[in-house]
């Protein structure tokens, strides 16, 4: 490895650089660093990372910004190995048909070298309604896998030991009964729950600004979230019961910098809805994890992500009074631009989803999913799926881009844009908080007090505003209308549109499995204890009026075989239902 060491005066502390040597030696002392060849193509060795010397850092005002990998502010990676230490976790997200299909997609996406699983669940589940519903005709099974009770839970996982293999599902509505079923299907495969690994998304914030995908009114909603919480924190502690989502907001056509803000100031909303519930910002802050999309514009992307870790650690250590450097942590999942993939010319979605992927990857992604090149037509077929998994296995085994930590650190254009992207950031902050005091009329100190705190209440306003909306609009329609004007380009779209391609055979979901999964459901009841199921619903409701923690009420209607539909509906029998208001 390079030495770049000088004298120093004896009273002067350790440099940055010196003091990531000593962790990255501890590691590799520890065996956390992995045994590979760091070497180019040519068989040149690399060093784990490259920085300035420290006479250089002495006096370069940017690296207290920029630091090293493993320290405050994280902005160059969260561990001084690098991917050295443990590669991204492949994460695919796949789901569809019934549970016995997708079991299937699963046990190949295993098998094939992915590390981790991520689920996706049909319309009706996102929705918490069951398939035999009137409102789920012609949706079961066709975005997503379809979960209506545990026994489909335990379907969906036959034969993947829920205790060796960490999964995320993305769902937030009804996020925290799907949780419970969960849990119960760990318990039938005799797995003790307090073991498991994964995340659950749960981010009810990002519903009512961009996906649209609520069941209850905010109230509610954050009541169950922070019920999630407290029981996570005291008896699941590997769990992460909140992935913060950015991805739906750039999907809904946000910028970069708009998808990073409202990102991280949802993710603020949550830190003060633990602070509120008495929580130990140390401990339930490691909990919490974040999703974001990697668009197009390479350097962009990567900037981005370098500017999400570092905001995020310094509002943990300066706002919410975080101490432990794993509180400070911003550990985040990546989806390449589902949006940015496109019908015509769809091979070229190949060449997208790997630029995105490598975005990703240089931003220093903890897991990734890279999309099939024919997600814009339908569901992946098993043959692109296999692709998108392979797009991922060749950046990370052919590339060399996993040897060294932060690449593209110290590059001017890319510190400048990590800066230009943190500015906005905290301007969008500024907004978002001011609209939470208007109408608030402090105290004789001079305070203004929040129910939870002063980012939630900036961003329940925003809601109510349909402010975080307008936003998203606005810059949608300055991208559409720089594409018609061709001042954008689209290859395939609105510039080299001749093509010899042809059409590509598609995944198509018979109509077959919603029949069959009503059938199921209906037999599910039939055999059940009925008396015992509406027993638990009744006492879930009992308990959803007072201020016990749900999740044990929950889980013994679970346990009864109680199904998401009567689940939900007796809760929003209680809370009652969300309209969006009105805007023009």
């Amino acid at each position: 490895m390079t030495n770049n060491a000088v004298d120093r005066p004896a009273e002067a502390g350790p440099s940055g650089r010196e003091m990531w040597q000593r962790r990255y030696e501890q590691a590799l002392a520890q065996g956390r660093v992995r045994d590979a060849d760091f070497s180019t193509l040519s068989g040149t060795e690399v060093d784990p990372v490259y920085g300035p010397s420290p006479e250089v850092e002495a006096v370069d005002d940017r690296m207290p910004r920029i630091g090293w990998p493993g320290q405050y502010p994280f902005t160059r990676g969260l561990y001084s190995t690098g991917y050295r230490g443990r590669a991204w976790t492949i994460r695919q997200f796949a789901g569809f048909g019934n549970a016995r299909q997708t079991n299937e997609r699963y046990q190949m996406i295993l098998a094939r070298g992915g590390g981790g699983l991520s689920v996706a669940f049909d319309m009706p589940t996102l929705m918490g309604r069951d398939s035999d519903e009137p409102e789920s005709l012609g949706e079961v099974g066709h975005c997503g896998v379809a979960v209506d009770s545990a026994a489909d839970m335990e379907l969906l996982f036959h034969d993947i030991p829920l205790g060796d293999v960490t999964t995320s599902m993305t769902i937030s509505g009804p996020a925290v009964p799907v949780f419970c079923m969960y849990l119960v299907a760990a318990e039938r495969q005799g797995v003790d729950p307090t073991s498991l690994n994964g995340t659950l998304q749960t981010d009810i914030f990002k519903e009512y600004i961009a996906q649209k995908e609520w069941l209850f009114p905010p109230e509610p909603h954050l009541r169950l979230i922070g019920d999630l919480m407290e029981y996570t924190s005291s008896t699941i502690p590997d769990y992460k019961p909140l992935s913060v989502s950015g991805y739906h907001i750039r999907e809904a056509g946000s910028t970069a910098a708009q998808e990073l803000a409202f990102t991280l100031a949802d993710g603020f909303g949550y830190v003060e809805l633990g602070l509120s519930r008495g929580l130990d910002v140390n401990r339930f802050a490691p909990g919490l994890s974040f999703f974001f999309d990697s668009h197009l514009d390479f350097f962009e992307e990567i900037a981005k992500f370098r500017a999400a870790r570092r905001i995020w650690a310094r509002w943990m250590r300066d706002v919410y009074g975080a101490t432990d450097e794993r509180a400070m942590w911003l550990r985040f999942h990546t989806q390449t631009a589902g949006v940015s993939l496109t019908a015509q010319q769809p091979l070229n979605n190949v060449v997208r989803t790997a630029v995105e992927a490598l975005a990703a990857v240089l931003g220093g992604t903890n897991s990734l999913h890279t999309n099939a090149l024919d997600e814009t037509l339908a569901l992946p077929s098993e043959q692109s799926a296999e692709v998108a998994l392979r797009t991922q296995q060749v950046l990370r085994e052919e590339t060399g881009v996993a040897n060294v930590a932060d690449p593209l650190g110290g590059s001017w254009y890319v510190e400048a844009l990590t800066d230009r992207l943190e500015e906005e950031a905290e301007r969008i902050f500024d907004t978002i908080r001011a609209m939470g005091e208007r109408g608030r009329t402090p105290d004789a100190a001079g305070e203004v007090h929040h129910e939870i705190g002063p980012m939630t209440s900036g961003i329940l306003r925003g809601i109510e505003d349909g402010w975080f909306q307008g936003e998203i609009a606005e810059a949608a329609f300055q991208y559409q209308t720089a594409l018609e004007k061709g001042e954008k380009k689209i290859v395939g779209v609105n510039c080299h549109t001749e093509s010899v391609s042809h059409e590509l055979e598609i995944l198509r979901v018979s109509h077959e499995v919603e029949r069959d999964q009503v059938r199921e459901l209906g037999q599910r009841r039939q055999q059940r204890d009925a008396e015992a199921a509406q027993r638990a619903l009744a006492r879930m409701v009992e308990v959803a009026r007072t201020e016990e923690n749900l999740i044990p009420a929950m889980l013994d209607a679970v346990r009864a075989e109680a199904t998401l539909g009567e689940i939900c509906g007796a809760l929003k029998a209680e809370w009652g239902d969300y309209k969006e208001p009105a805007r023009f």
